[in-house]
């Protein structure tokens, strides 16, 4: 089985970007209203998969006008973890705070958000986030945390086909953002792309 993971081939220079830039933008916008889950007021998870990754990695090459293949070799390094082998799903947690005020207030309370995330399956059984190492280091303090995390579930093939049955919750058990969610069906079948082979 192949890997999903992006290699220097997939990765259109910045000439080639730009003349296809406003469509691959489009499909991007369409597929993240599918992969984006509002866990509370403040915490929203972005599933990624192999285009958003890609999408995101040829705009920060487009904002840093990065035309070697060094500099494209380094955020394939950084961004390919989050791409889902089957099995997985990856997400991005953004904490969204709109103002200094907020952010004094709930980042110092949100450390250890990254590892609070738990989705509960029809079953009971439960598949806890974890941190992506790479990123994990230099994103929590013990002081206060970062409004971005990368985080990814691991699931085994019960799980999975727990997950496709429905009914499928996503919650922060963080003692200061105790939320819960249902995930809509249109979600659900959109992760299970991920989560199957």
């Amino acid at each position: 089985m192949s890997s999903r993971k992006l290699l220097l081939t997939d990765i259109l220079d910045l000439r080639a970007y730009e003349r296809e830039r406003e469509t691959l933008r489009n499909s991007v916008i369409a597929i993240k209203s599918r992969r984006r889950v509002e866990l509370g007021p403040v915490v929203t998870l972005m599933f990624e998969n192999r285009l958003t990754v890609q999408s995101q990695i040829q705009e920060m090459l487009r904002a840093e006008k990065v035309t070697n293949d060094a500099g494209v070799v380094e955020e394939l390094t950084a961004y390919n973890p989050l791409i889902p082998e089957p099995g997985q799903l990856c997400a991005t947690l953004f904490v969204e705070l709109t103002n200094d005020e907020e952010m004094r207030e709930w980042l110092p309370k949100l450390v250890g958000i990254e590892k609070a995330i738990v989705f509960t399956l029809g079953d009971g059984s439960q598949v806890r986030s974890i941190a992506e190492e790479g990123h994990a280091e230099n994103l929590t303090r013990t002081d206060v945390t970062a409004a971005v995390h990368y985080v990814r579930f691991e699931f085994n093939d019960a799980q999975v086909e727990q997950f496709s049955s429905g009914a499928v919750k996503i919650a922060s058990d963080h003692s200061a953002y105790l939320q819960s969610v249902e995930l809509p069906s249109l979600v659900v079948t959109e992760l299970l792309i991920d989560l199957r082979p």
